[in-house]
């Protein structure tokens, strides 16, 4: 659990993984629950971390871009702003690289409209929405596993895409 890296998230996932026990294995003998528990306890910090990489790889090239949740980019901007220092501290702000961020913007956009639809469709649910995999597959009115097998796809499908146009996610 302390990959989970905070008390909130571990006590989710033992949380969740409690929900998973009583609903799917209250009819097995009490002495078997702590190995099922330990089990499921595994699975859920295991599809946590995955889910985190994934969303972490994606904020990270979305931040690059400019475009994870600044609030700041709303006001007009300050002439100042687009001056790049002499140690290169903000060469991210400098005009040409914002122009670079909109086009590997709207190539992301564009691969990922290319997606199938299921793949598309879960990719977004799980990491722009950040649903958990349970809430896709109910919107997506498919299996869990279904879901994990599209967004899967779909990242590998984008970050292929991307690296194809020498952009690396």
């Amino acid at each position: 659990m302390f990959a989970l890296r905070d008390e909130e998230g571990a006590l989710d996932a033992v949380q969740d993984a409690m929900a998973k026990l009583c609903m799917r294995y209250v009819t097995r003998p009490p002495d078997e629950w702590p190995m099922l528990f330990q089990r499921i306890l595994q699975n859920v910090i295991r599809d946590a971390l995955r889910r985190r990489k994934v969303r972490d790889t994606w904020i990270v090239l979305l931040s690059k871009l400019g475009l994870a949740g600044d609030d700041a980019h709303e006001d007009a901007p300050d002439p100042l702003d687009a001056l790049v220092c002499a140690d290169d501290r903000n060469e991210d702000a400098a005009p040409h690289r914002r122009a670079e961020q909109a086009q590997v913007l709207a190539i992301l956009e564009r691969e990922i409209a290319r997606l199938p639809q299921r793949q598309r469709e879960a990719f977004l649910m799980r990491y722009w929405e950040e649903l958990d995999t349970a809430e896709t597959a109910a919107a997506m009115g498919c299996s869990e596993g279904s879901v994990k097998t599209h967004c899967s796809r779909a990242t590998r499908t984008l970050a292929e895409a991307l690296r194809g146009r020498g952009i690396e996610p």
